[in-house]
């Protein structure tokens, strides 16, 4: 039989059409679903999806999505509780949950230290929804150096050993297929790989084309990506969209506000301004 959320995502899907979704939001514990499809998730957490906590601003319908795509995975996001501020790698307050950019706390774990940041966000819900879906043969990322580190090889036992801007892979570990070495393998793509590697995504969507799942990328040292996690539309053809970031220091990846009402940003503008960095050209929007 299939669950309440799965009945919303399908009709996410096919007919793009959750016009506010007037379902509850209260916070409730995952479903067996839920932790399938969002592997690290708890059976002792509280979530709300994505798609039930944020309805679209009134008159607008969230565009269709390919069933079982990045962005309809995107769409059941498990959510924190409302009221929930941004922490940091070590437990400490980054943004308080009254902070007016603050849209949404994902329950996304970060880890102990300080690599889970803005592109290392994006490249582990990649991850993470490939894996969901049995694919682990595609989890595939560059480091900034170019070289490819694929969850296969690592799987495999192969370990990276970089000297400077030179990589080599040799068999040094065992054959290990598990969640723990898993996030292993992300901490070593986290290491290396960063905004200079996903600007090297090829796809380039048109703003016309742009779709949940989809990222903006400022590659630099520092530099910033945030992903769309969903995108509405009106009868007018105007539309917005929900963006989502990790940080510096690493943090909970969160849902952003453009500081008005409501968590939709207006994307008819000849670039995209997000509250904690330079506005992002078009030219800046990739998909994996």
């Amino acid at each position: 039989m299939m669950t309440r959320l799965g009945r919303v995502l399908l009709l996410a899907g096919f007919l793009g059409c959750v016009p506010g979704v007037a379902a509850s939001s209260e916070p409730r514990a995952p479903t067996r679903e839920e932790r399938a499809r969002y592997p690290w998730l708890s059976s002792t957490r509280t979530i709300r999806p994505l798609v039930e906590a944020l309805p679209v601003p009134e008159g607008y319908t969230r565009v269709a999505v390919e069933p079982g795509s990045f962005g309809a995975w995107l769409r059941g996001l498990p959510l924190r509780p409302a009221g929930t501020p941004v922490l940091d790698f070590r437990g400490q307050e980054i943004l308080s949950a009254r902070d007016a950019f603050l849209g949404a706390v994902a329950e996304l774990d970060v880890g102990p230290v300080n690599l889970q940041q803005c592109a290392d966000s994006i490249i582990r819900l990649h991850a993470e929804w490939l894996w969901s879906r049995g694919q682990q043969e595609r989890i595939s990322y560059r480091f900034t150096s170019g070289d490819v580190a694929s969850w296969s090889r690592y799987a495999a036992g192969e370990r990276a050993r970089v000297s400077g801007s030179k990589v080599t892979w040799a068999k040094s570990g065992p054959v290990d297929a598990s969640r723990a070495a898993f996030q292993r393998y992300l901490d070593l793509v986290f290491t290396y790989a960063g905004t200079l590697s996903l600007e090297t995504v090829k796809q380039k969507p048109s703003r016309e084309d742009v779709r949940p799942g989809d990222f903006f990328v400022s590659g630099g040292s520092p530099g910033h990506a945030v992903l769309v996690l969903d995108v509405a539309r009106n009868v007018e053809g105007k539309r917005v969209a929900l963006l989502g970031q990790g940080f510096i220091p690493a943090q909970d990846f969160h849902v952003l506000s453009p500081g008005g009402e409501g968590p939709w940003f207006p994307l008819d503008g000849d670039t995209v301004a997000t509250p904690f960095w330079k506005p992002f050209a078009w030219s800046a929007l990739r998909r994996w």
